[in-house]
């Protein structure tokens, strides 16, 4: 068993992307955004899914924005081209899975 913190930086600095834990089969990562801060647009090559624990972020996945908040997990399949924008400060939990 492991506890993996993810510590609130946003006292600290702004814009803050760790990785929590990283394994053979996929990867946790902890985003924290500040009302307003983005993340360009990307893809990822695993399957991935968006835990908003905090805050509301509007994402745009191949063309398509939703908002997701702490009661919506977005999935998005390997390679789908997605970027980010928090509606609020927010707290993101991405894992991602091999497919």
């Amino acid at each position: 068993m492991n506890i993996l913190k993810t510590p609130n930086q946003l006292g600290q600095k702004p814009k803050s992307v760790d990785a929590v834990w990283s394994g053979s089969n996929g990867k946790i990562l902890n985003i924290q955004l500040r009302k307003g801060e983005e993340v360009a647009e990307h893809d990822a090559d695993m399957e991935v899914l968006i835990i908003v624990r905090s805050g509301t972020v509007r994402f745009t996945v191949e063309g398509e924005t939703v908002l997701v908040d702490n009661e919506t997990i977005l999935h998005m399949a390997p390679l789908e081209k997605h970027s980010l924008y928090a509606e609020t400060d927010a707290d993101i939990c991405v894992v991602q899975i091999a497919p």
